[in-house]
């Protein structure tokens, strides 16, 4: 699917490298965040770091497999790398400016390239991806519903600081990443998906992955409060859990069932050449 495969194998396991060491050393030494992270938010930076420790484990493996990895592989890398664009915006963004501030920055930025240059290198003409109908509709509807939620909501959160011109001390990077990222993502694919694009097919997936691992830490965060001498918040842990295990199915479905048998296309002169004779124009006089 992607070209210049052993580049973006390189580019995996350096972003996965850097993820792993910050993750393990968050879970390890939460005081790490002490100071940069607010009191409430530290058992979600803690829950966070769990999972980018799996999932920067899962790109590096995905980066040393031998051989040409196939195509479902490499969704699923798509999808964990814009986990960690996400992930570690959200400390770029809101200035965690401690020991691992630099290796933040990096993951956000490597993570940021390794997607850009992914999508240089498909290789769309190898593949005609094929969905069955009722799942294509169902994966395009479940993305839909994202932006639907979403936009209205983070909007309707913004306008009243708008117009007080009142500034949040956290969380503001959320805004941003979604309604200037994620949210346009989830709406171009979906449309893409509902015309059976070969671009929505292939990649609708890999948000589906993203969606999954961001918010089943928000699930785990609720569960790790008492850590922090917090009380579970049991409304937001089952509608993370709700929401999470929603992104796991639907993309889970769609990657199983996607049919990714390569059909190369023709050349158009191969094409035309083939084509039977019709009728020879008639000529001007």
């Amino acid at each position: 699917m992607l070209r210049n495969l052993r580049l973006h194998r390189v580019l995996w396991a350096v972003t996965g490298l850097l993820a792993l060491v910050a993750a393990v050393t968050g879970v390890a030494v939460p005081g790490i965040y002490a100071g940069v992270v607010a009191e409430d938010l530290r058992p979600g930076a803690f829950s966070q770091d769990i999972i980018s420790a799996l999932a920067s484990a899962v790109l590096i493996a995905l980066a040393l497999a031998g051989g040409n990895e196939p195509a479902k592989g490499q969704i699923a890398a798509l999808g964990l790398l814009g986990y960690f664009f996400y992930a570690y915006g959200i400390y770029a963004i809101e200035r965690a400016y401690n020991g691992f501030y630099l290796v933040y920055l990096a993951i956000f930025g490597l993570s940021f390239w390794a997607l850009i240059a992914a999508g240089a290198s498909l290789e769309r003409n190898l593949f005609e991806p094929d969905l069955p109908r009722n799942l294509r509709i169902v994966s395009a509807s479940g993305a839909l519903l994202q932006p639907l939620i979403f936009y209205p909501l983070w909007i309707a959160m913004l306008v009243p600081l708008m117009i007080s011109g009142d500034q949040i001390d956290s969380l503001y990077s959320i805004f941003i990443l979604d309604l200037c990222f994620i949210m346009p993502a989830f709406l171009l694919l979906a449309f893409l998906t509902y015309r059976s694009h070969p671009l929505g097919l292939l990649l609708l997936p890999a948000l589906y992955v993203l969606g999954f691992t961001l918010i089943f830490s928000l699930a785990l965060g609720e569960l790790a409060k008492p850590m922090f001498g917090l009380e579970i918040n049991l409304q937001s842990f089952w509608l993370s859990l709700v929401l999470s295990v929603f992104f796991a199915a639907i993309g889970t479905f769609h990657l199983l069932k996607l049919d990714l048998t390569p059909r190369p296309r023709q050349p158009a002169s191969q094409a035309a050449s083939q084509r039977p004779p019709g009728p020879a124009p008639e000529h001007r006089r």
